[in-house]
């Protein structure tokens, strides 16, 4: 695939920042300054390890919020094309009360990242839970749960973009 295609992970930043980015790419150092950055990887490698880490991190910052139905990898998540993780919110009735069901569903990815990766994907998705909209409380309430959330961000962005252009780094 293109260079360019690549590169649409970084589209929402400033052309500075896409300028140091390409930079980078360009010198074949991407994959050594995410190596450095980021060398250890974690242990939450199924879905029943990743629904305790979801629930340690929901329970830490939301303890007040609806309780997770389920919280899974999921290899149909298909990161270049949709999107890195999922919520859903399924109302149904039962009888005569309406029970509220909360999923997450991580891409599978995900299994073989650096954990501050998974943390700043999962905590996304927790965010959902009280915001629906990427507004600025939603970043604020991401922050709240990540105080690094933007500069991992930026860094799953260009890890991303580097699984796309040299292939899996770890």
């Amino acid at each position: 695939m293109s260079q360019k295609r690549g590169n649409n992970f970084l589209s929402g930043y400033s052309p500075e920042l896409q300028q140091q980015a390409t930079a980078l790419i360009e010198s074949g150092k991407l994959p050594d300054y995410l190596r450095n950055r980021y060398q250890d990887g974690h242990a939450v490698s199924n879905s029943k390890a990743l629904y305790q880490y979801t629930l340690e991190l929901k329970n830490s910052f939301l303890k007040q919020s609806a309780p997770l139905s389920k919280v899974e990898y999921d290899d149909r998540i298909d990161v270049i094309h949709n999107a890195l993780g999922l919520h859903t919110h399924i109302s149904r009735v039962q009888g005569n009360k309406l029970r509220a069901k909360k999923e997450i569903r991580i891409a599978s990815l995900f299994k073989l990242t650096p954990e501050p990766f998974l943390k700043m994907i999962v905590v996304h998705e927790l965010a959902h839970i009280r915001e629906k909209e990427h507004n600025r409380a939603f970043y604020k309430l991401c922050q709240y749960m990540e105080p690094d959330y933007h500069q991992l961000e930026l860094d799953l962005r260009l890890y991303l973009t580097c699984l796309h252009r040299f292939g899996p780094l770890y």
